[in-house]
């Protein structure tokens, strides 16, 4: 099969996407060691080698065994050893003991990298237009997948990283793209009228569908309704969050979700996670100990910057914070409705937001076909929704109809907040 002159552009293009993002992920795991790329801290993280041979397994198992004749698997034992959660897949090894796979080894791994990116690249270049139409969706769908496990990569090896008595940078000389840049104090909050407002990605009534991408639950687009409020221009930094901490918010059970408070009894939470107190026994060895807070991130400790969005939150810590400070968190219909307004900043490349809005399904949501609807309908209860994007989410993955969704207690994400009001 060879492409015809009409697809040739979208296959170039995408062949080259896929080198792109394929390649970004090997470069995130290059400052690791073997030791470091096996370790898993706690069962909601995976090592970094199982995150760089399951995002493989994804274009093996969805793409290649179904769409390319004559492919032979690179080891046929990885399809029970790299699949993540998808039932239709059949079994797989469990989750909380994916630290315990010291084989295969890194470079097993990444020579079955090599094998299916070998693949992909002949399958696309080689495809007809019928046969692009099938594959072009699973490969871009593929691709913004392995963007997601490239900011969780970054994420379970801080966290890993973090229960090392001796706090190893995860890379000394990171760069501003890992750093959460400072910003003007002044908070400003920009009133909204309410009404009716459309929500999510695709077409308005009336309208020719849209073209990008989007995962399924950002769809339907449909419309909702908003109460009248107002919504900070900016997210709350460390500074404003020291406050918090000073003035005793982590003592005082009236601020906290009842489910909240228990979690600070529980797990002893002091400060937001990766926040190093001044008399914290780890900072010795960093010669900063007394110095006033630290905080643990990608680049190693440094002194907390005071302007710089809080990071490291849950979603029961946001919560008590906007009830300490007079408002609350936005909705996520809220958050996409203030995206569009002019003077708003921090919308995304700092933190993910939570909202207080539940992961639920758009109204008409649909899953995708296939293999695909396990991505994400079935993960529709029991968490909250995040908007934005992080210091570690890949340029240009995030929009502003994304929804990202994790568990309330989940504090090892680059997570903040963003405060709205009642008017």
């Amino acid at each position: 099969m060879t492409p015809t002159r009409s697809i040739a552009p979208a296959t170039d293009a995408l062949r080259a996407r896929f080198a792109a993002v394929r390649a970004h992920s090997a470069a995130l795991a290059a400052p690791l060691s073997a030791e470091d790329q096996c370790i898993q801290s706690m069962p909601d993280a995976s090592p970094t080698k199982w995150h760089l041979a399951h995002t493989t397994w994804f274009f093996e198992t969805v793409l290649l065994q179904p769409h390319a004749t004559g492919y032979e698997a690179f080891d046929p034992r990885f399809h029970y050893l790299f699949n993540s959660y998808y039932e239709a897949l059949g079994p797989r090894h469990p989750r909380p003991q994916r630290g315990l796979l010291t084989r295969p080894s890194v470079d097993e791994v990444a020579a079955y990298r090599q094998h299916v990116d070998d693949a992909v690249d002949a399958l696309l270049g080689q495809a007809d237009e019928a046969l692009w139409r099938v594959i072009e969706p699973i490969v871009t769908l593929g691709l913004h997948h392995e963007q997601q496990h490239q900011e969780l990569l970054l994420t379970d090896i801080l966290h890993a990283l973090s229960c090392n008595p001796l706090l190893p940078a995860y890379r000394p000389a990171a760069g501003p793209a890992l750093r959460l840049a400072s910003v003007p104090p002044a908070m400003q909050w920009q009133a909204q009228p309410g009404g009716l407002v459309e929500i999510g990605h695709g077409a308005s009534a009336g309208d020719t569908a849209v073209a990008d991408f989007s995962f399924d639950n950002e769809t339907p687009r449909h419309t909702a309704l908003l109460q009248p409020h107002s919504i900070a221009d900016r997210l709350v930094n460390c500074a404003e969050y020291a406050q918090f901490i000073a003035d005793g918010g982590y003592r005082r059970p009236e601020l906290w979700l009842s489910e909240g408070w228990a979690a600070v009894q529980a797990q002893d939470w002091r400060c937001p996670a990766y926040w190093l107190a001044p008399d914290d026994p780890r900072l010795a060895p960093h010669g900063v100990g007394h110095a006033g807070w630290q905080v643990f991130g990608l680049s190693g400790v440094r002194p907390l910057e005071p302007d710089a969005p809080v990071a490291h939150l849950s979603f029961y810590e946001a919560a008590a914070y906007a009830e300490w400070a007079g408002a609350r968190l936005p909705t996520e219909f809220e958050w996409e409705a203030a995206s569009t307004l002019p003077g708003m900043r921090q919308l995304t490349g700092h933190v993910w937001q939570w909202t207080r809005s539940s992961y639920d399904p758009y109204p008409g949501f649909r899953p995708l076909p296939g293999v695909a609807a396990e991505y994400n309908g079935k993960f529709m209860v029991g968490q909250l929704v995040l908007r934005g994007g992080s210091v570690a989410t890949p340029e240009g993955h995030t929009r502003p109809s994304y929804r990202n969704f994790f568990p309330p207690a989940a504090r090892w994400q680059f997570t903040g907040l963003r405060l709205a009001k009642d008017l």
